[in-house]
Parts: structure tokens; C-alpha cells; sequence
């Protein structure tokens, strides 16, 4: 069943959306700190950062997928807001033989290539093989994560945000229960970690499989709409590419602020991975408005309603650097509690406080340019958000670790401004971008005058 978001409360559309996606992020990453909290209260720092290094890897190919994804919800959306049950269909049927074709090539290579990219990223000696047992399960496991996060994306871009809820909840249950099960009981470390993550996804495809089966989505799908089709690709991958070369080199700047990271040792390595993964949990909100955004202003662009996305934006804008404010503030008085959850090291637990004090920042500036991301990709223009992020990691992310790391290498806490720093630069792009569009009186040539 689609949801038609072009009409009633702009601001209840976007939170009624937003919230199960946000729960369902939520849930997602709750599994994903599941599997660092159990780690770490059955193994020492080499198998925490194995784990750590391992799910920013996979972590970066999900985001790539998502971000890849994109261009199929986009597509779909605007055809639900324009009325149009073909062009919906073959969207989505082109999308599901894309990803299929690129998830399998992808699992060959990457096996492949484990050692190399064990190595690229500075992995400490102590954890190399933790992480390789990691990286090797979560690469074959590929297809069934490609799937869901695909099935979802393809939701949503329908208009509904609850369906993919209840599949990573399945997901999310069952990954718990495994972890201290195969990471407990049977102590299988990082491998039994990487299990119960690809276990429960594949259990959580399987469920969104016979949702499908039983769902009336108002169009009816032939043969012909999972044949490649040029028109369809087009802007599909027009939306995606773009976005997905922007969230892989996001996640660079993330693996290779881990790469510095690890060449000053083992504890730095997991206080940095500990932080990491909890800025990934705070970055949900900041996450879900930038679906949120995207997919209730595709829809109304499709429809012609133009003004409404707009406002969609900037309520989208409001509620993330609210909450962003909230949390940067909170940090500052509980960071080291909060990174204490994960492990009993007092060293771990100093310097991953040092460097989420000033890490938490990023919640405000992302939240920011998250959302006029979104805004782009609505319009088909996620070329710009691609630039934004492409100058702010080249000039500021990586450059600015790196001197931290070099300059202060007693402490986290200068490493942790080079995120924020880097997403400030990207939000006054966007800006920049948007006013000059208005001023221009032509916002996103071609879409609308």
C-alpha cells in the first residue's frame, strides 16, 4: 500500500515518516553496539577492535548501498507522487536486478581482497585475525544485507517507513540473542559476532520477502520491469552514484581517521572505534531527516508541489540541529560514562571521553548538511552534495586528524574537532548552494522556475 505524503501537515508527514525509519535505525545500530558491548565484556581489547575495525568496514559498504539506493527511492517517489503505477514498477524491478547483479560480483571481490584491506586500514597485529575471521563472514553474507537494506529503501520510497521497522526489529532480536550466544557461550569472538549479524539479516530478508508476497503496493509487475531498462537506470543510478561516491568517501575519511588511529596502538584503536560507533548511533537523527527529506520531497516534487518541499526542508533543518544541540550538550558531562559501557579499561575509557567531547559536535553541522542533501537528491541534484563532502574530507576531515594526531599525540581530544570542523564546511556550501539558486531566482535548473 503507498502512502500519498503530498497532502495534509508538512511537519506531521515528516515526523510520522521519520519515526519508524528512526526506529528503525535505531534498532540497527542498537545490534550493531550488541555486538561491541558483548565483545567487550567477553574478550580484551584486540578482539574489541577487531570487531570495531570490522564493522566500520562493513558499515561503509552498507552506507554505500543505502547511499546507491537513493536513486531508487527517489525514482520511486516521485512516481507515487505523479500517480504513475508503471514508472513505479519499473523502478523498482530495475532496482532489484541491479542490486542482485552488483551484490554478487561485489561478495567475490572484496573475499579477495581481505588481506589487502586488513592492511590498508592499519589493523594492530593483535587484532589481525580476529578481524579477518570478521570481514570474511560479513563479505559472504553481502547479498542477504544488500537485500534488506534494498527491500527497505524501495519501502520507503513508497511512503512507508513501517514495514522496514519490523524487519530489522526481527533482525534485531534474533542478532542479541546470537551474540551472547556464538560471542558468549560458545566464545567464538569477532567470527561469532560477524555471524549473528549475517544470521539475522538473512532471517530479516526472509520476513520481508512474505510481507511482500502479501502486500497490495498498487501496481502489478511484469517480466519486462526487471529487465534493464536505459530510461529507468538513468535516474536511478543519476541520484545514486553520485550519493554513494559521496557516503564511500564519507566512510574513507572515517576508515582512514581509524587508520591513524591504530598506528598509535591498541588502546587508541578502541576508544576510537568505541566513539565511532556511538556517533553512529547519535547520527540517526540526522540520518532519518535526510531520508525523511528526500523521500517526502520527491514525492512532492512529483506532484508539482514545489513550496511544500521546500518547507519540508527546513523543518527537516529545525529538528536536527535541535537534537544535535541536546546531545552535544550532554556529552560534555557524560562522555566518559557513556564510553564505559563498552569496556572496563580506565585508558579506553579517558581517551575515547577526550575525543567524544569534541567528536559529538558533528551532530549539529551533519545535521545540517544531511538534510539539504537530502533536499538535492529530491530534485535529482545529489551532484552537489557529493562536491560538499568531497571538499570538506580533502580540506578538512582528513588533514585535520591527521595533524591532531601528529601535533597531539597525548590526547584525543584535537582529533575529535576534525569531523565537526569538516561537516561546518559542508553545511555552509549548502547553504551557499541554495541561496545563490534563490537569489538566482531559479532554484535547480530545469526542475522548476
Amino acid at each position: 500500500m503507498q502512502k500519498d505524503l503530498t497532502e495534509g501537515s508538512i511537519l506531521r508527514n515528516l515526523i510520522r515518516f521519520s519515526l519508524p525509519y528512526l526506529l528503525s535505525c535505531f534498532l540497527q545500530t542498537f545490534y550493531g553496539l550488541a555486538d561491541l558491548y558483548v565483545t567487550g565484556q567477553f574478550n580484551g581489547a584486540d578482539t574489541i577492535s577487531a570487531v570495531s575495525i570490522g564493522s566500520q568496514v562493513m558499515h561503509m559498504l552498507t552506507v554505500v548501498i543505502v547511499g546507491l539506493a537513493m536513486g531508487s527511492t527517489v525514482a520511486v517517489s516521485k512516481a507515487v507522487g505523479g500517480k504513475d503505477s508503471r514508472r513505479a514498477a519499473k523502478s523498482v524491478g530495475n532496482t532489484v536486478s541491479l542490486f542482485l547483479a552488483a551484490s554478487l560480483v561485489l561478495t567475490v571481490i572484496l573475499m579477495a581482497a581481505v588481506n589487502g584491506i586488513i592492511a590498508v586500514i592499519s589493523t594492530p597485529s593483535e587484532a589481525v585475525g580476529q578481524t579477518r575471521y570478521y570481514l570474511l563472514i560479513c563479505f559472504a553474507g553481502i547479498p542477504f544485507i544488500t537485500a534488506y537494506n534494498i527491500i527497505s529503501c524501495v519501502f520507503r520510497g513508497m511512503g512507508d517507513s513501517k514495514s522496514p521497522m519490523y524487519f530489522v526489529a526481527i533482525a534485531g532480536v534474533l542478532n542479541v540473542f546470537l551474540d551472547f550466544l556464538l560471542i558468549g557461550f560458545f566464545h567464538m569472538g569477532a567470527a561469532g559476532a560477524a555471524a549473528a549479524t549475517v544470521v539475522s539479516q538473512t532471517v530479516s530478508v526472509l520476513a520481508a520477502l512474505a510481507m511482500l508476497q502479501k502486500r497490495d503496493f498498487g501496481m502489478k509487475f511484469s517480466r519486462e520491469d526487471f529487465r534493464f531498462q536505459k530510461p529507468v537506470m538513468a535516474e536511478i543510478l543519476k541520484v545514486g552514484v553520485p550519493i554513494a561516491f559521496q557516503d564511500g568517501l564519507i566512510q574513507v575519511s572515517f576508515l582512514t581517521i581509524t587508520a591513524i588511529a591504530n598506528q598509535r596502538g591498541v588502546v587508541v584503536a578502541a576508544s576510537v572505534g568505541i566513539v565511532e560507533k556511538i556517533i553512529t548511533f547519535l547520527f540517526l537523527v540526522p540520518s532519518a531527516m535526510l531520508s525523511s527529506v528526500s523521500a517526502i520531497g520527491a514525492q512532492n516534487i512529483g506532484a508539482g508541489k514545489y513550496e511544500r518541499a521546500d518547507k519540508t526542508l527546513g523543518y527537516g533543518v529545525a529538528v536536527a540541529v535541535v537534537f544535535g544541540a541536546i546531545v552535544t550538550a550532554a556529552c560534555q558531562f557524560f562522555a566518559e560514562p557513556v564510553v564505559g559501557m563498552f569496556t572496563d579499561s580506565p585508558e579506553v575509557v579517558r581517551m575515547g571521553g577526550q575525543y567524544l567531547r569534541s567528536y559529538v559536535f558533528d551532530c549539529i553541522a551533519a545535521g545540517v548538511h544531511f538534510c539539504f542533501s537530502g533536499y538535492f537528491c529530491a530534485y535529482g541534484k545529489s551532484g552537489i552534495s557529493f562536491i560538499h563532502n568531497l571538499v570538506s574530507i580533502l580540506l578538512v576531515r582528513i588533514p585535520g586528524a591527521y595533524l591532531a594526531s601528529v601535533y597531539f599525540p597525548d590526547t584525543l581530544l584535537p582529533m575529535g574537532i576534525a569531523p565537526p570542523a569538516g561537516s561546518a564546511l559542508s553545511a555552509l556550501i549548502c547553504l551557499g548552494v541554495f541561496l545563490w539558486y534563490r537569489r538566482e531566482g531559479r532554484f535547480l535548473p530545469g526542475d522548476h522556475r
